[in-house]
């Protein structure tokens, strides 16, 4: 997919840089007023939702856009996502004090004086909203592609920097990301975020069913709690055949999550099963590639239920 995080230090205008290179490049921009207005229309309010979710509201909404345009992000931490949406284009725009001094006098109609006190309290509220939402109070060099000097380049010219470095680094040529690779991201976007207790607002008919093991009990729970419907073992998939082309042995996941096309296999047991388990899961991507599975490990499934205090969360609901 084609995606650029465009970030820089006040009073530099990557805002501005931003918009001109999406416009030139043709691919759609997301700023932080549009990222916040999709977080409230789709989660809650940001006011009201811890800052560390903040990156996996911010990476759900852009996986969802991405499946149908290429992007480019302008806010602040947005190279981060980088873990998540890795083959991001990540820009910082900076430059001299006097440079983005006179911006905000420009920009702001104030005196010298005052736009310096001006950038001074947005650079520290820029720490400190850093500092809570990412852990970073600082902008590590290391976390970018570009660095790109705003003291004798206008808007126009770091815009056409970013535009070439998009071409020459093949962003333009790639494809939207898939819906299968959307899927598995919103899927663990949404299993980070119900740390939280952040629930979408709509309400969804939620199955009842008789469960094989605890564990696919507290997992169902857990899905509900965060209203993703899914169904239990809606289906049986064929990996081997005798001679006579007789099924011999099929392999059934234990959920099937509708709203991501995703299968889900938890392994919460003795290693000579997972290792079973495991063969099967290869058998099944090998012969069927269109479907869509992600295991949980025992260590995975005690981290997401235990460690975030969501077995009580979920127990109570049973």
């Amino acid at each position: 997919m084609g995606l650029i995080a465009v970030s820089g230090q006040p009073g530099c205008r990557f805002e501005e840089v931003a918009r001109i290179a999406a416009n030139r490049l043709s691919f759609e921009l997301v700023t932080a007023s549009r990222i916040a207005s999709a977080v409230e229309k789709e989660f809650a309010p940001l006011s009201t939702v811890p800052e560390k979710a903040y990156l996996d509201l911010v990476a759900s909404i852009v996986a969802r856009l991405a499946t149908t345009h290429h992007l480019v992000i302008c806010g602040d931490g947005m190279e981060l996502l980088f873990k998540q949406l890795p083959g991001m284009l990540r820009v910082n725009i900076v430059a001299p004090d006097s440079v983005r001094v006179g911006n905000i006098m420009l920009d702001e109609r104030l005196d010298r004086p005052a736009a310096r006190q001006s950038i001074r309290a947005m650079e520290e509220r820029q720490r400190a909203e850093r500092k809570q939402k990412f852990g970073l109070s600082g902008l590590p060099a290391h976390l970018f592609d570009l660095i790109l000097n705003a003291e004798q380049l206008d808007p126009e010219h770091i815009a056409e920097l970013i535009v070439n470095a998009a071409h020459s680094s093949g962003l333009v040529e790639r494809g939207y990301l898939s819906a299968a690779a959307e899927a598995q991201l919103q899927f663990r976007c949404r299993l980070r975020l119900s740390k939280h207790g952040i629930v979408p607002p709509d309400k969804i008919a939620l199955p009842r069913k008789s469960f094989a093991h605890p564990s696919e009990q507290i997992f169902a729970n857990l899905l509900d709690f965060y209203r993703i419907p899914w169904e239990y073992e809606p289906r049986s998939f064929p990996i081997q055949w005798d001679r006579e082309g007789k099924v011999s042995e099929a392999f059934t996941p234990d959920f099937y999550l509708t709203e991501f096309d995703l299968y889900v296999e938890l392994t919460t047991m003795k290693q000579s099963l997972v290792t079973r388990k495991n063969r099967k899961v290869k058998l099944l991507r090998e012969l069927y590639p269109h479907v869509n599975i992600q295991v949980f490990y025992q260590k995975d499934f005690e981290n997401l239920i235990f460690k975030y205090g969501l077995a009580e969360r979920t127990v109570a609901k049973v």
